[in-house]
């Protein structure tokens, strides 16, 4: 079976690109002119070979297929092709081979992902070094627009791209374990096992994580040289405009990560943050203030697809009367610990929801707590009017959905969006 172990053995060889999306097409324009490409997709609407009607056929043809992320790992179609001797990999994976690992820091987890690939390159920065964020963030770093050629490499992993890592960069930072994208994995031991991938792949490499008990847990299945972290203490986390006892804990990994990469004193890099922190600017839709209108604080947290955060979230408003937007696309996770964390909430709450996700949560939440108000909405307008009038002259109107976006939305950005527009209109 032909195995390349980077982009050079691609040359003169008939590669599959399976999914077109962003990945996809950024393989497509990496690998154009190179060697001969069969590009397929899933979805009909893509434009290119459908899996269904010849695609996989095809598929079936190539030296090697470069699976995206959206496929999973273990579909029908990549064991088809697998049992027929075709090596399925992804564009990421053949770009960590042969990239310069020890510039390379990357950052997976349930929740956290995101804003600690944004505090580790701006805390990066703060000490004077070139920095980008790359991945599930930005640009993938294979992107033919991406300058890889000196500075950190900030790159976010999901499960679905660890899966198919078999080596890890220099620096692996695990932001926090939980449950998430189980239709995916196929059940939550099979996802952490995937997202743990990351720190078990090849190479000598130091994993970062939090000193948690889940993460202890799981601490066998942890790979590299692994350091706990302990979550920040000081003021930091409010210098940088960020909420919740889970940034303490991100604030924390990016302090002793850029201590550790630039072999610097962590007390020196919490003074450069300090001096600068004023100038960071925190990612949307995690737990963004969008405006306060008589009285309500109507607040945005739209990334919050998965349970873990949106538990997060209402521990952060917790002395506040909530009405919470919830649900959206059911994946198949268990539910329950958010509907615990809804229904033991001491001040008054209100459930909005929508999709089968919500409908799952109001039904898991009731189980508990019979008195809980709720209601279902179509229309983002409908939830915040409904919102509103519970809450009367204080609380907070807050979208932490705990469940993805598209059962109505292309993604979560689209969702925050529309909550955005309603509360502003």
């Amino acid at each position: 079976m032909f195995r390349p172990t980077g982009f050079s053995d691609l040359a003169q060889k008939r590669v599959g690109i399976y999914g077109y999306g962003l990945e996809g097409r950024a393989s497509e324009q990496l690998l154009s002119g190179i060697c001969e490409l069969v590009i397929v997709d899933d979805d009909p609407k893509a434009g290119v070979l459908v899996t269904s009607s010849g695609g996989l056929e095809e598929l079936m043809t190539c030296d090697v297929v470069l699976k995206s992320p959206g496929v999973p790992r273990r579909s029908a179609s990549v064991v088809q092709l697998e049992k027929n001797n075709v090596y399925v990999t992804s564009t990421l994976n053949l770009w960590m081979n042969q990239a310069d690992r020890s510039r390379v820091i990357g950052i997976t987890g349930t929740k956290g992902k995101s804003t600690t690939t944004a505090l580790i390159t701006f805390f990066l920065q703060c000490l004077g070094e070139k920095a980008q964020r790359l991945g599930n963030i930005g640009l993938p770093p294979y992107d033919t627009s991406v300058d890889t050629s000196t500075g950190w490499l900030v790159v976010e992993i999901s499960s679905f791209q660890a899966t198919d890592l078999d080596v890890a960069p220099k620096t692996v930072v695990l932001t926090s374990l939980g449950s998430d994208h189980i239709d995916w994995h196929g059940s939550l031991e099979q996802y952490r096992s995937d997202k743990l991938q990351l720190t078990r792949a090849s190479g000598e490499h130091t994993t970062f994580v939090p000193n948690s008990e889940v993460v202890h847990s799981e601490s066998s299945q942890i790979g590299g040289a692994v350091v706990f972290v302990d979550s920040e203490t000081s003021t930091l986390t409010e210098e940088l405009h960020l909420l919740g006892e889970h940034s303490h804990s991100n604030v924390a990994l990016a302090l002793e990560v850029v201590s550790s990469v630039t072999n610097t004193p962590r007390s020196e890099v919490h003074a450069a943050v300090s001096t600068n922190a004023s100038s960071f600017v925190p990612l949307s839709g995690r737990l963004t203030l969008v405006a306060t209108k008589n009285g309500i604080k109507f607040v945005d947290d739209g990334l919050a697809t998965s349970v873990l955060p949106a538990v997060a979230a209402l521990d952060v408003f917790k002395d506040d009367s909530l009405a919470l937007l919830i649900g959206g696309f059911d994946r198949g996770v268990d539910y329950v610990p958010l509907a615990q964390a809804i229904a033991t909430r001491t001040r008054p709450t209100m459930l909005l929801s929508m999709g089968p996700a919500g409908k799952r949560i109001v039904e898991e939440t009731l189980k508990i707590n019979s008195e809980i108000a709720h209601t279902s909405f179509e229309l983002m307008d409908e939830a915040l009017i409904s919102g509103t009038e519970f809450l009367g002259t204080s609380g907070v109107v807050l979208l932490s959905p705990g469940a993805p976006s598209f059962d109505r939305y292309l993604n979560w950005e689209e969702r925050s969006s529309d909550f955005s527009r309603a509360v502003t209109n």
